[in-house]
């Protein structure tokens, strides 16, 4: 009795095997009738605005870009632009702890916050005080020194 139940089971295995390879074969095909297509058909450009277009974009209405004028990244700021001529920067106390001793500044110029630490407190300040201090370069970045209200 297990014998037709193979010689079914092998008709089916047979049928699926050639429907497989017809389909492998029509695939072969829509391949070949695909590759018919030229290269200038499979171009995309680029128009002025940035859209994607089948037309080549017109030549009179091409930019010349200077290389050197491609700025990668973010550009630094200047060490004029962000010093005072006498040395004297002005800000806001954000945040002091009198227990910890230290807090930080907001710079009114390049709105950057600068550490303090009460040694280089000239007279007692509390948050939200108008400052006038100078910056030192510190072990981990700018800090305040020689801070007076003002």
């Amino acid at each position: 009795m297990a014998r037709p139940n193979e010689s079914s089971n092998k008709h089916e295995n047979e049928k699926k095997k050639r429907q497989h390879k017809q389909e492998k074969q029509e695939k072969k095909e829509a391949r070949k009738a695909s590759k018919g297509a030229s290269f200038e058909d499979m171009l995309a450009y680029v128009d002025e605005n940035g859209n994607i277009t089948s037309t080549p974009p017109d030549p009179s209405k091409r930019k010349e870009i200077n290389l050197e004028d491609i700025q990668l990244g973010v550009p630094r700021q200047e060490a004029a632009a962000a010093a005072p001529a006498d040395g004297l920067h002005r800000g806001v106390v954000k945040f002091f702890n009198e227990s910890k001793g230290y807090g930080f500044i907001i710079d009114q110029h390049t709105q950057e916050s600068v550490f303090v630490h009460i040694r280089q407190l000239q007279e007692p300040i509390k948050e939200r005080d108008k400052v006038v201090f100078e910056i030192e370069q510190g072990q981990k970045g700018p800090s305040a020194v020689n801070v007076k209200k003002g």
